[in-house]
């Protein structure tokens, strides 16, 4: 039976600004889920302070700002799992005690909050607000639920948005295409949530950002940018990174179609796990969509022309996502390391790209004799900032890892400790400890941390360290438990949709899967396209 109208969810308001960082009482739950939510979230606050002390009191021949720092984050790492407070405060708690016990400078440890990625999020969040206040979202939506075929089933949809996702990803930046894919995602999930609201499957309680589907979608979103950015040299940071690094220490250049050639069907595979990994363990409410056909092209239908609001934030979103695409576009013609790319790249960087693109909306007017214009700054100042902070409080870590010399201490006292030896063994500890350290810093972090440290232990064991340098530059990718560990992770977090213990349930499953596939497929891609000799 249908939902009467004075209960019935208003869908769009509850997915509209995102509910992240939402307390117990701001939740609906079953008893048994407060229950384990309440005991979660009380453990994590006597847990934290504990973990921190013991470290600290350990007898570790660390020098001390290495050893503070690994308290913290431990600590940090703890709270952001349980959630005794919202996610951005466990950062900040964390950054405060790094300058209070003296780890770092405040100057220094608070410049990452300057970082382009930063200034990504707040563009491209800003302009997925205006996609869903004015319903272009919905209209992309739309578009892609009436693909042939592709609205019958849930897990069609979903694996049709990953493929799309996957695409784009290859060649514009992975924030830029989950900034810009988000909107749509959202919309979408709107629509299968008033399907169910229409054909009474949304009970009492009906919360559609916490429906299974949704997180597999934004998952979806999030990690598919990932598999999708190894595709291409330029299609993530971490890629440009131990490509660079691989070559100035053995001399190997990797071409663009030797990439490719190498990292195509490991794409695919991690594509195929990808997908049934989130469709096994965020099984949708829903698997079968029928009529959804009719029920889109009524909705389009409904919707009429586009409203010059919608006109006006498809021209700023077109504008952003131009800017975003050039420079790939550079580097396919004249080569990721020509001057021109350099040029190019360096001044349409993405962060200046987003928040140029989200002016826009301020400057193209929807009623000129009013002076009313696409977007006001009431409508952008309920962007998740929450976001925003933690991944900024994440790029801090991630860089003292760095700094303090903590992530080379773990690299090689652990590599002494298993006295590694063989391509296969080095190889495998460059993928977990890839894998670790960009679950609790950014990806790019990873792969700047990681690689240096991976190609000495291959030279000092005898063995050719690209397989194993180009393994961690993959794996560096493969931050998927915690929203910190890449930025797409933090977008799709921000979203509202995705739980912490969904996003550290499917991660885990994706890590592991995905670093045996690594570990199996890279060395025999490298030896049959030839690199290296």
């Amino acid at each position: 039976m249908t939902e009467a109208p004075s209960s019935r969810v208003d869908v769009d308001q509850a997915l509209l600004g995102g509910g992240t960082y939402r307390s117990l009482g701001e939740q609906r739950l079953s008893d048994t889920e407060e229950r384990f939510e309440r005991g979660r979230r009380t453990t994590g606050l006597f847990l934290a302070p504990i973990v921190t002390l013991i470290f600290l009191a350990l007898p570790l021949d660390l020098p001390p700002s290495q050893q503070t720092l690994g308290g913290l984050l431990l600590g940090v790492i703890v709270l952001w799992v349980t959630e005794p407070v919202p996610i951005p405060i466990g950062g900040l708690i964390g950054v405060s005690l790094i300058v209070i016990m003296g780890v770092a400078p405040a100057a220094d440890v608070l410049a990452p909050f300057g970082s382009s990625t930063v200034f990504t999020f707040i563009g491209a969040f800003i302009l997925a607000q205006a996609m869903l206040r004015h319903g272009l979202a919905r209209r992309f939506a739309f578009r892609v639920l009436s693909l042939p075929g592709v609205g019958r089933t849930t897990a069609r949809v979903i694996v049709a948005f990953g493929v799309i996702t996957c695409l784009l990803s290859a060649f514009v930046s992975n924030t830029a295409t989950v900034a810009m894919l988000l909107p749509t995602a959202l919309g979408i999930l709107a629509v299968i949530a008033k399907l169910m609201q229409d054909r009474g499957l949304a009970g009492e309680g009906f919360d559609p950002t916490r429906l299974r589907v949704g997180a597999a979608l934004m998952l979806m979103l999030a990690y598919g940018a990932s598999v999708g950015g190894l595709l291409t040299p330029v299609g993530s940071p971490p890629n440009l990174i131990g490509r660079g690094l691989i070559e100035e220490a053995t001399g190997t250049r990797i071409s663009f179609a030797q990439w490719m050639a190498v990292a195509a069907p490991i794409c695919l595979g991690m594509f195929v796990i990808l997908a049934l990994v989130l469709l096994l363990l965020n099984k949708p409410e829903i698997r079968r969509i029928e009529g959804v056909e009719e029920y889109v092209a009524a909705e389009r239908a409904r919707l009429g022309k586009l409203s010059r609001a919608e006109r006006n934030t498809l021209v700023a979103f077109a504008v952003t996502v131009t800017l975003w695409i050039v420079p790939g576009i550079v580097a396919l013609v004249a080569g990721n390391d020509s001057a021109v790319y350099e040029t190019v790249s360096g001044r349409l960087n993405e962060g200046v790209v987003a928040v140029f693109g989200a002016s826009l909306l301020f400057l193209l007017p929807t009623d000129w004799g009013r002076r009313e214009f696409t977007l006001n700054w009431s409508d952008a100042a309920r962007i998740d900032w929450g976001t925003i902070v933690l991944f900024g409080t994440g790029i801090i870590f991630g860089s003292l890892l760095d700094d303090t010399g903590l992530a080379e201490t773990i690299g090689t006292s652990s590599a002494g400790a298993l006295g590694l030896a063989g391509t296969f063994a080095i190889t495998a500890f460059a993928v977990v400890l890839a894998i670790v350290i960009s679950e609790t810093t950014s990806n790019t972090a990873s792969a700047a941390v990681v690689v240096p440290i991976i190609i000495p232990i291959a030279v000092a064991a005898g063995i050719d360290p690209l397989v194993p340098a180009l393994a961690a530059t993959f794996a560096a990718s493969f931050g998927f438990m915690l929203p910190v560990s890449t930025p797409q992770n933090a977008v799709v977090y921000g979203s509202g949709v995705v739980p912490i213990t969904t996003m550290i349930r499917s991660g885990v499953s994706f890590d592991v899967l995905g670093a045996i596939l690594i570990l199996l497929l890279l060395p025999l891609m490298i030896a049959l396209v030839g690199i290296g000799g």
